[in-house]
């Protein structure tokens, strides 16, 4: 068995800190794993996309489309444009506030974040829409929504890590000066990710 995380989003999102987490987590749970990173014009906010595939019978590292179980998208027109990598059940989180690809700033095609989030409810997949202001303002800065992205993955039951293997990692990866405040954005995260899971319940 395998378990296939797509993380996809622009430069500057946090996005390979967040997949190399959950890599190193995976690992500290005791299981195989695979990642590798698609970057293009990182820097200048093009797209970044990490694979992490966890399990024995994986033989790359990279996910084939329509084999990813959770997508966790940094931007609603990321999670759109890899959307053909989401297996038919799988679910997906995606952060409603936009960051405007280097694409679209040189070519502008009219580029609307909310129909790309009208367009994945279309989908009927399992989707949390989650704002990454709302849910960082008590951490001082939306810069720590790549660990607490983690966190509600976690909470939602979407990535099956026990929460001190998480935290646990988190101390041991990330500098010294910010491991409390990642710690904490991953709990907050967990907490939402958790209301989200009950009030699935209950549709």
């Amino acid at each position: 068995m395998s378990y296939n995380i797509l993380l996809c989003g622009v430069g500057g999102q946090g996005t390979v800190l967040a997949s190399k987490l959950l890599a190193a987590a995976a690992q500290a749970f005791g299981e195989t794993v695979h990642s590798a990173e698609t970057i293009g014009m990182a820097q200048r906010g093009g797209p970044v996309t990490s694979h992490v595939r966890i399990g024995t019978d994986v033989y790359s590292p990279l996910i084939p489309k329509g084999a990813a179980d959770l997508i966790i998208a940094f931007e609603p027109g990321e999670a759109v444009r890899n959307l053909p990598y989401l297996k038919p059940e799988g679910a997906l989180i995606v952060n409603s506030v936009a960051m405007m690809p280097v694409t679209e700033a040189l070519r502008p095609s009219g580029y609307e974040p909310q129909k790309m989030i009208e367009y994945l409810r279309s989908t009927g997949k399992p989707l949390a829409v989650v704002d990454a202001n709302t849910l960082c303002a008590p951490l001082g800065s939306v810069k720590f929504f790549n660990v607490a992205v983690l966190g509600f993955a976690v909470g939602a039951g979407w990535v099956k890590f026990d929460r001190e293997t998480m935290l646990s990692t988190i101390e041991a990866s990330v500098k010294p000066a910010f491991v409390e405040t990642n710690k904490k954005a991953f709990l907050e995260g967990a907490k939402e990710g958790e209301i989200y899971a009950k009030e699935l319940s209950r549709a």
